[in-house]
C-alpha cells in the first residue's frame, strides 16, 4: 500500500507494515472508512499512513500513534464546543446555533453555583447566577437546556465534578421525559475529584465520600448505561493553574490509575469499566511539546493497564480524550491574536491525535464568548478539518526525530513524576517495575481501604500534604519570572505591543437572570409534592449510611424536582464540608 521510498528491509508478513495494512484493510471491508477526498489540494495520492517494517504503527499497541489504524480517515474528532451562560432557555438557544452550524456533540459549561452544588437562591449563589456557566438547579432545567435537541441522538458532555453525580441524575430524568431510554445515552461527565484538590478547587466533602459516589457512578453505569463514560480524568484544569506540560501528563494520568484502582477495589472487570473512562487534555501554544505529551499519554496509558492492571482488550487499554485549546494562553491585550494561537493549539490537537476538541472564543478573558467569537471559534475547527488535509495521514509527525525525541523525554519526566507520587504514599517500588505494582494491585484487588492500592495511596497523601500545589506554584513561578525577564514572550504583552485593535463588544449576562430564576425556582418548590421530595432523599441518606448504591434514590430525587442545593446539603450535613488546610 506505501511507496517504495517508505519501505524498509523486511517483508515478512508479519512485519508491523503488514498488520497495519491487515488492519486498514479490514476496516475499508467494513464500511469504516469514510468515502471522501484524501488527495492533496494538487491532487496528489497519499497514503493512510507512513513508517517502515519496523516502527510502529497506528492502531497497534501501546497506540503511541494513536487508537485506530485508519486515524481520521475512519472517523473525524468530534468538534464539540463548551458553551453554557445565563438561563436554560439562553443556553439551548447558543446550543441550536453550534449543532446547526455543523458542531458535532454539546459539552455543558455550568455557573459558580451550580459547581458548588449551592441553588440559585443560596446567599452565597448572590450575584454569580448565570456568569460563568449556565444555572441549573432541579431537573426541570435540564429539561429547557435541551429542549429540542433529542439526547438520544447528540453526544454530551458536562464539565463538573463536584457536584457532577445529582447533575447527572438530572440528566437521566430530562432523557425519560424526552421519552428515551436513558440506556442508548452517549457522553462524558467529567466527574474528577482528584484534580479539583489539586488544581480548581470545586469540591464539596473530603476525597472519600466523593470516591464513595464516583464507584457508585461507575457500577451504575457499568450495567445500566454502557457507553456513557462516567469520568472524565482532567488535565486542562491542571495545566490551566500553571502546570508543565510534563506535569499535567503524570498528574492526570495518576489520578486515571486511581480511578482504575477504584473500580478494581469494587470488584468491577478492568475489560468492561476502562473504556468508560476518557480524558481531557489541555492543548497549549508550545506546539511540537503538545502534539508530544498526547502521543506519550497514549503510549504510557496502554502500558500501565494492560501490564498493571491486567487489561486484555484493546478498548481497555485505549487512552481516549477530549482537548480543549489554552484559555491560559489568551490574552486580553490585542484579542484578535487569540485566533492565532488558537488555531496552532488546535492544530497540534489534531496532529496528536484528538478524539474531540473544543476551540476558544477570541474574548474569553474577558466574558463569556459573543455569538460571533463562538462562531469564529468554530469555524476554527472546521477550516482545520476540510481544508488543510492534516486528516488525511495519521500521526503524520511520527517518526520525525524532534517529536519522536519530545515523546520519550515527557515519557520519562512522567515516570519520575510517578515515581514522586508513590513515594508520597510510603512506597518504594519504582513506577517502572510494572511486575511488582500489578502484584501489588492482584493483592488489593476487591478491598475498598485506599491504603492498600500504591496509586490512590500516594494522590490522596499528595492532597492531604499539599504537594501537587506546589509543584504547579513552583512551575508557575518558574514561567511568570521568565516572562516579567522577558526570557519567555507574548505578543502583545511583553513584546510587539503597540496595536490598532479597538474594544470587543462583548457578552454581557443581566441582572435579571439571576432574579428570574430564583422567582422561578421559589415556584418550582411550590409546585412540587415535598413529601415524595423528602422520602427520597431521605432513602438516598439511607444508601449513603451503607453500601447500597446511592444512584437510584438520587434519581428518584430528581423526577420529584429535588433542587440541587437540596441533594448535596443533605450529603453535607451527613458527611461534612471539606476545608482545605491553610499553607504558607
Amino acid at each position: 500500500m506505501a511507496d517504495d521510498n517508505s519501505k524498509g528491509s523486511t517483508t515478512e508478513a508479519d512485519s508491523a507494515r503488514s498488520r497495519w495494512e491487515q488492519r486498514y484493510e479490514k476496516s475499508l471491508a467494513q464500511g469504516r472508512v469514510r468515502d471522501i477526498d484524501f488527495t492533496t489540494l494538487s491532487g496528489m495520492e497519499v497514503e493512510p499512513a507512513y513508517g517502515t517494517d519496523e516502527s510502529e504503527w497506528p492502531g497497534e499497541f501501546p497506540f503511541t500513534r494513536g487508537l485506530y489504524a485508519t486515524g481520521y480517515r475512519g472517523r473525524a474528532w468530534t468538534i464539540r464546543q463548551f458553551a453554557g451562560f445565563g438561563n436554560a432557555k439562553q443556553t439551548n438557544e447558543r446550543y441550536k446555533m453550534i449543532l446547526g452550524r455543523g458542531g458535532g456533540g454539546l459539552s455543558v459549561a455550568f455557573d459558580m453555583p451550580t459547581l458548588m452544588g449551592r441553588d440559585s437562591d443560596d446567599p452565597k449563589s448572590l450575584g454569580e447566577v448565570g456568569h460563568c456557566g449556565v444555572a441549573v438547579d432541579s431537573t426541570v432545567d435540564m429539561d429547557a437546556l435541551f429542549d429540542g435537541i433529542p439526547l438520544g441522538d447528540v453526544t454530551t458532555s458536562m464539565t463538573i465534578s463536584g457536584p457532577a453525580v445529582p447533575v447527572f441524575c438530572m440528566y437521566l430524568v430530562s432523557a425519560e421525559r424526552q421519552g428515551i431510554d436513558p440506556g442508548v445515552l452517549n457522553g462524558t461527565l467529567q466527574t474528577d475529584i482528584f484534580k479539583e484538590y489539586i488544581a480548581q478547587k470545586e469540591w464539596l466533602f473530603a476525597p472519600e465520600p466523593h470516591l464513595r459516589l464516583i464507584g457508585d457512578l461507575m457500577e451504575y453505569c457499568v450495567e445500566k448505561i454502557p457507553d456513557y463514560k462516567p469520568l472524565s480524568v482532567s488535565g486542562y484544569h491542571i495545566r490551566e493553574a500553571g502546570s508543565t506540560a510534563a506535569q499535567e501528563l503524570a498528574f492526570t494520568l495518576a489520578d486515571g490509575f486511581g480511578y482504575v484502582e477504584l473500580g478494581l477495589s469494587r470488584g468491577l472487570d478492568v475489560d468492561v469499566f476502562a473504556p468508560g473512562l476518557s480524558f481531557f487534555f489541555d492543548s497549549h501554544v508550545d506546539f511540537f511539546e503538545e502534539i508530544a505529551k498526547f502521543r506519550a499519554a497514549r503510549r504510557i496509558w496502554a502500558t500501565w493497564l494492560r501490564d498493571v492492571y491486567g487489561a486484555k482488550s484493546e478498548k481497555a487499554q485505549w487512552l481516549r480524550f477530549h482537548t480543549q485549546t489554552a484559555g491560559v494562553s489568551l490574552t486580553a491585550q490585542q484579542p484578535y491574536n487569540n485566533v492565532v494561537r488558537t488555531g496552532i493549539e488546535a492544530l497540534a490537537a489534531v496532529l496528536g491525535g484528538t478524539n474531540s476538541l473544543h476551540t476558544n472564543a477570541l474574548d474569553e478573558t474577558l466574558a463569556l464568548p459573543s455569538e460571533q467569537a463562538a462562531e469564529i471559534a468554530l469555524r476554527t475547527q472546521q477550516v482545520i478539518m476540510e481544508e488543510t488535509g492534516v486528516a488525511n495521514v495519521a500521526d503524520p509527525l511520527g517518526g520525525s526525530w524532534y517529536v519522536e525525541e519530545l515523546t520519550d523525554k515527557l515519557e520519562a519526566e512522567a515516570y519520575a513524576i510517578f515515581d514522586q507520587i508513590l513515594a508520597q504514599g510510603g512506597s518504594t517500588t519504582s513506577s517502572r517495575d510494572h511486575e511488582t505494582l500489578a502484584a501489588q494491585v492482584r493483592e488489593a484487588t476487591g478491598k475498598a481501604d485506599a491504603a492498600v492500592w500504591p496509586m490512590t495511596r500516594g494522590i490522596l497523601r499528595g492532597i492531604e500534604e499539599g504537594w501537587f500545589m506546589s509543584e504547579i506554584a513552583e512551575a508557575a513561578f518558574q514561567y511568570q519570572t521568565a516572562l516579567e525577564k522577558g526570557e519567555k514572550r507574548i505578543v502583545g504583552v511583553n513584546c510587539h505591543e503597540q496595536s490598532v485593535t479597538h474594544e470587543l463588544e462583548i457578552l454581557r449576562v443581566s441582572h435579571e437572570v439571576e432574579v428570574d430564576q430564583v422567582r422561578d425556582l421559589s415556584k418550582r418548590r411550590e409546585g412540587r409534592d415535598q413529601a415524595v421530595v423528602d422520602e427520597a432523599i431521605g432513602r438516598m441518606l439511607e444508601a449513603a449510611r451503607g453500601d447500597a448504591n446511592m444512584i437510584p434514590a438520587m434519581l428518584d430525587a430528581c423526577r420529584a424536582e429535588a433542587t440541587l442545593g437540596e441533594i448535596c446539603d443533605a450529603l453535607r450535613a451527613e458527611w461534612g464540608e471539606y476545608r482545605e488546610p491553610a499553607r504558607f
